[in-house]
């Protein structure tokens, strides 16, 4: 097993604009890559569609008490970071990770970027249940050498049809359709191809090979910065399908949605096994070492051992018997967990901050959670400094940290910011400008 190494530092965004460059070096980190970070080592842990098993959960938890700072940190993808680790820990960290089963491929562990709707095959919505092509997408990504070229920041979607990872914004969508067919979309460009559904994880590696192919004469990562977005790229995959005997065809347009904000947390019934399922929330995307470990056995002891975590920051539980539940998720709720639609919590986010990060201007994590009064239906994400990492997609209060012991609160609709209000630091200052916006634009 490899030992971790830091890699290269960050470099701060270009200020002209121009796209991310393969030159600057893919300083994404993973797990055999650890970031250096001011409150110790940082490893991104890479969980292909949120689908964990207990025993791999409990490894991960192990790991941070052990290693780290004793949280499990959820990222936007539904992956998970390790914080605070001791900088000679990569060597004890890849082996308790591979022993685990969570290094299939060591060449391709920052590239397993998989989201997949949480809720898929527990709630009756979705058109199809997309577990069988996490696990074929997964499993081809793993043996495909050329596939370990990718970017850490490479994404694949697979949506069952109900739009919720689908707003996420992948660089390449699977969404599914009635009857036996699948849509395919190469960046967020509305044009997509119709594919057989069975052909669909192996059309998504086909359109990433394709994105590669084309990446090192154009210098970037993702597919939204090459020239002309995916669209560019849907002729020669559509001919490469064809060439392989895939039955695949032009679809015409389907824009992503504009915003998806996730499960809800509670109870989830709908399951044609009578069971159900429980979606809670991490506060700030964050679980201390005794809620994991209640997540955990409420996964052993009530459902089906399994854990999925969410691009929301969130965890859902399932195959819980339907005359548990009501227990099991007050126990969650006993632990801090979010479980409730009109938590105050609900929808509230940040970025690690002070003391965390050398960027950040404030303890932002601090600041929300003092903040945190106003219910309402947009999204909260709190920024220490202007890169704003982790934030949500669509539209959310955008408060970020200013300098001068200020900050900076607006809305963003689909990447167009608003005006944006200062704030004087202060709890109540803070807590009355992001429930107006929430008010005002929910």
């Amino acid at each position: 097993m490899l030992a971790a190494m830091p890699p290269p530092a960050v470099s701060p965004a270009d200020p002209s604009g121009a796209p991310p460059s393969r030159g600057r070096g893919d300083a994404c980190p993973g797990a055999l890559r650890l970031h250096r970070a001011d409150d110790g080592a940082l490893a991104r842990v890479r969980v292909p569609g949120g689908l964990l098993t207990a025993d791999r959960a409990d490894t991960l938890g192990a790991a941070a008490q052990a290693l780290g700072d004793g949280e499990v940190h959820l990222t936007s993808r539904g992956n998970v970071q390790l914080r605070g680790l001791r900088p000679d820990c990569g060597g004890e960290l890849a082996g308790r990770l591979g022993a685990a089963g969570l290094l299939p491929s060591v060449r391709h562990e920052r590239v397993r970027n998989v989201v997949a709707s949480p809720l898929s095959g527990l709630d009756g919505r979705g058109v199809r249940d997309v577990g069988p092509w996490l696990l074929e997408l997964d499993a081809l990504l793993c043996a495909d050498e050329r596939a370990a070229g990718l970017s850490g920041r490479f994404l694949f979607v697979l949506d069952d049809g109900r739009g919720d990872v689908d707003a996420l914004g992948g660089d390449v969508s699977l969404l599914a359709l009635d009857g036996a067919w699948a849509l395919l979309r190469i960046g967020t460009a509305g044009s997509v191809l119709r594919v057989p559904a069975a052909q669909a994880p192996r059309a998504a590696l086909v359109a990433a090979g394709a994105f590669l192919e084309r990446a090192p004469d154009t210098g970037v990562w993702r597919v939204s910065d090459l020239p002309g977005g995916g669209d560019g790229l849907l002729g020669p995959v559509a001919e490469r399908l064809r060439e392989a005997g895939v039955d695949v065809a032009a679809a015409g347009h389907r824009e992503c949605p504009g915003r998806s904000d996730g499960p809800v947390p509670g109870i989830v019934t709908g399951a044609p096994s009578g069971t159900a399922a429980l979606s809670a929330g991490l506060p700030l995307g964050r679980a201390t070492a005794a809620q994991w470990r209640t997540l955990v056995e409420t996964a052993r002891h009530h459902g089906r051992g399994e854990l999925r975590l969410t691009p929301w920051r969130g965890v859902v539980v399932p195959g819980v018997e339907e005359r548990e539940a009501a227990g099991a998720l007050d126990a969650l709720a006993a632990a801090g967990l979010v479980v409730a639609p009109d938590s105050p919590w609900a929808g509230v986010g940040s970025c690690i901050g002070r003391p965390g990060c050398a960027r950040s201007l404030a303890d932002v994590r601090a600041e929300a959670a003092a903040s945190v009064r106003a219910v309402g239906q947009l999204p909260v994400y709190w920024s220490g400094c202007e890169r704003r990492c982790g934030h949500p997609r669509g539209t959310w209060v955008d408060v970020v940290a200013a300098p001068g012991g200020r900050h900076h609160v607006s809305v963003v609709r689909d990447g167009e910011r608003g005006t944006h209000v200062p704030v004087a630091d202060g709890p109540d200052g803070l807590a009355a400008a992001v429930a107006a916006a929430r008010r005002a634009h929910g």
